[in-house]
């Protein structure tokens, strides 16, 4: 559980915020105001939190849950040289390729199937070869600034269940988060 100052807290379910959070319900017309209730560590313990509510009989469509305090995460997955970078560009050329081949085989009147297939496969070589060919050029040019491969991905800090200001109490007095 996260403690913020200003909060009150809550018991072992989150805490109840004393400021109105907007924009509101996002199926609502009028953008109401709503009330942070509860704040979790991790996705998981929020969704039990709602599943809670649903169980009481709260009306659910009323609520959602908010990653709070994005980070980014960039997870290095190996070294990058030039076969790799060869065969990172071929897979990401192949792949337009076929679609863009078999596309233009669907225009043949007499045979599309086949020659689909076959300029489909027509697709996946020649794509396949300038993927590679801009892979290893994209790479060279980089002059080994970055010779490395990542996977990038935003992760949340904590996870806040907000209820639209009207029922706010009432939810917050159903999860035991009650001030």
């Amino acid at each position: 559980m996260t403690e913020h100052p200003g909060d009150t807290t809550a018991g072992s379910h989150g805490r109840v915020a004393d400021k109105p959070w907007s924009p509101g319900s996002p199926t609502s017309p009028n953008r109401a105001a709503r009330r942070t209730i509860a704040s979790f560590d991790t996705y998981e313990a929020a969704e039990r939190a709602v599943d809670r509510l649903s169980d009481l009989d709260f009306p659910v469509e009323r609520v959602a849950i908010i990653g709070q305090d994005l980070q980014t995460i960039e997870q290095v997955t190996g070294k990058l040289d030039y076969p790799r970078a060869a065969w990172r560009g071929a897979v990401s050329g192949a792949i337009p390729g076929v679609l863009i081949g078999w596309i233009f085989g669907l225009f043949n009147w007499v045979n599309p199937l086949i020659t689909g297939l076959l300029l489909a496969f027509y697709g996946l070589v020649i794509g396949a070869v300038i993927g590679a060919i801009v892979g290893v050029i994209v790479y060279a040019l980089q002059g080994g600034r970055r010779d490395f491969a990542s996977v990038v991905m935003m992760r949340p800090q904590r996870f806040e269940v907000v209820v639209d200001d009207e029922v706010a109490e009432q939810a917050a007095k159903l999860l035991g988060a009650a001030p």
